[in-house]
């Protein structure tokens, strides 16, 4: 196994629909696939999608299938990672594509800059080419979506950042910093890095690795996991001791300003006015951004991006609420993982 230069590790749950367009953009890639290992970790899906690997792994020898019975990403990480051979490990996810030069650049990437992780932008594909998805595409390309990530709106040259997308990883760093956390059903990339930079390492964005992500298809389900994803943020900053960026904040001062304003205006008239400035503000900044992107885009979709922006930003910030009073309040450890499988 010593010619084995990379391995892809993909943590995957119940993605029959995605699964095979992710390995597919993998098998399409100029990279030799002697030098190459695909390590699909799969928690236990109760779908189609371990037939679907099971194929690809009996026509391709460099895809291998893993089981993973904690059914999270971070234990399917952590378990893909410690069966790797390559000298490089990269993550990607099953709900996600990559560029067919994204092998070649990472590891170009990593013969010309000094770095420990490299990764590069990230564009958000729909899921289906129906009016929701593709509204829920756009709102999480978008800076008043999503704020203002260099992976998600984009840099003209490389740059050392705080996280990337996807990274790709010397092998020895996990014998340095540790593996992922398995704690963090969410947001475990971001602690990682930030646990990678605070032990010395470099995290670097390349802005000719592109990568492509297919976003919830539904307002439920888009819902459901950016409010995990704020429900997790407060647990990564007391792990590492700090907040990690600011923006990931205002949903959760949008959220509380709007249910303090609105509970002291039943006891005191005079906050009825800043529950309404609130409130009128967020609207009118709401209707500006989905009128602009739907001039641009097509009018259409002025009929669901007013409703795909809110719950953006209320879902992050209840979470994010929630998260500060499990974590900080009542000083939960989370050990029991939430009950939450594996869903990227």
């Amino acid at each position: 196994m010593d010619n084995i230069l990379l391995s892809i590790v993909i943590p995957c749950r119940n993605e029959e629909k995605f699964i095979g367009k992710c390995l597919d953009s993998i098998i399409a890639n100029e990279f030799p696939k002697e030098s190459m290992e695909v390590l699909v970790v799969d928690g236990m899906s109760d779908d189609n999608t371990r037939a679907v690997i099971e194929k690809y792994s009996d026509n391709f020898f460099f895809i291998k299938l893993l089981g993973n019975p904690k059914k999270v990403t971070p234990a399917a990480l952590n378990l893909g990672i410690k069966s790797a051979q390559g000298k490089y490990i990269m993550i990607l996810s099953g709900h996600s594509k990559i560029d067919q030069y994204f092998i070649k650049a990472n590891m170009d990437a990593f013969q010309k800059y000094s770095a420990d992780c490299i990764g590069g932008i990230l564009v958000t594909l729909p899921a289906e080419e129906t009016l929701v998805p593709q509204a829920i595409a756009i709102a999480l390309s978008h800076p008043f979506g999503v704020g203002n990530s260099y992976f998600r709106i984009g840099s003209n040259k490389a740059k050392y950042v705080d996280t990337v997308p996807f990274g790709c990883y010397r092998k020895e760093v996990f014998n340095k910093v540790g593996f992922f956390d398995e704690d963090l059903i969410r947001n475990q990339d971001d602690e990682f890095n930030l646990r990678l930079l605070k032990n010395g390492g470099k995290v670097l964005i390349v802005p000719d690795i592109i990568s492509y992500y297919y976003a919830r298809g539904s307002l439920s389900k888009l819902w459901k996991m950016y409010f995990q994803y704020g429900l997790f943020k407060p647990l990564v900053s007391k792990k590492v001791g700090k907040i990690m960026t600011w923006r990931q904040i205002i949903p959760a001062l949008f959220v509380s300003s709007l249910v303090a304003s609105l509970t002291l205006s039943l006891l005191m008239s005079q906050f009825i006015g800043l529950f309404a400035l609130i409130m009128m503000s967020y609207l009118s900044a709401n209707m500006f951004f989905s009128l602009s992107l739907s001039v641009k885009k097509g009018f259409k979709y002025f009929l669901v991006l007013p409703i795909v922006f809110p719950i953006l930003h209320v879902s992050y910030g209840w979470g994010y609420l929630k998260g500060v009073k499990d974590y900080f309040v009542f000083k939960k450890n989370n050990k029991n993982n939430e009950g939450i499988p594996l869903t990227r």
